[in-house]
């Protein structure tokens, strides 16, 4: 299962594709910055429930709308959809291992963001 922040952040990613919008509108609506902004459609900085709320308002939806998972997540995943296309053994090993990268590259940046938090709160 997703983490409720990826989540948020892909249902966010979507509504802003649908309404031709784009993420420095959404950030600046919020009041935050184009990182922060990032962070969040990303999935990996908290979304507090003000700012769900805020999220909500601004695409004029239900904040229980925003933390629906997707029912089918591979269809959206375009190295899963691209696995189905391969025609050899060699092939689809190499997107597997893409796969195996690609979730690797995002342990590590979760990591690395939640050991920025755990230092920022130590300081203070």
């Amino acid at each position: 299962m997703q983490e409720m922040n990826a989540i948020i952040g892909s249902n966010t990613l979507m509504l802003l594709k649908q309404n031709g919008k784009k993420q420095n509108e959404l950030a600046d609506s919020l009041g935050v910055s184009k990182q922060v902004m990032s962070n969040m459609l990303s999935g990996s900085r908290m979304i507090n429930a003000v700012e769900l709320r805020q999220i909500a308002d601004f695409f004029q939806v239900s904040m229980e709308s925003l933390m629906d998972p997707p029912g089918d997540t591979k269809a959206f995943d375009s190295i899963h959809a691209l696995m189905g296309e391969a025609k050899t053994p060699a092939a689809r090993k190499s997107l597997e291992i893409a796969d195996e990268v690609a979730n690797l590259v995002i342990f590590y940046a979760r990591i690395g963001n939640n050991s920025e938090k755990t230092e920022k709160t130590g300081e203070d």
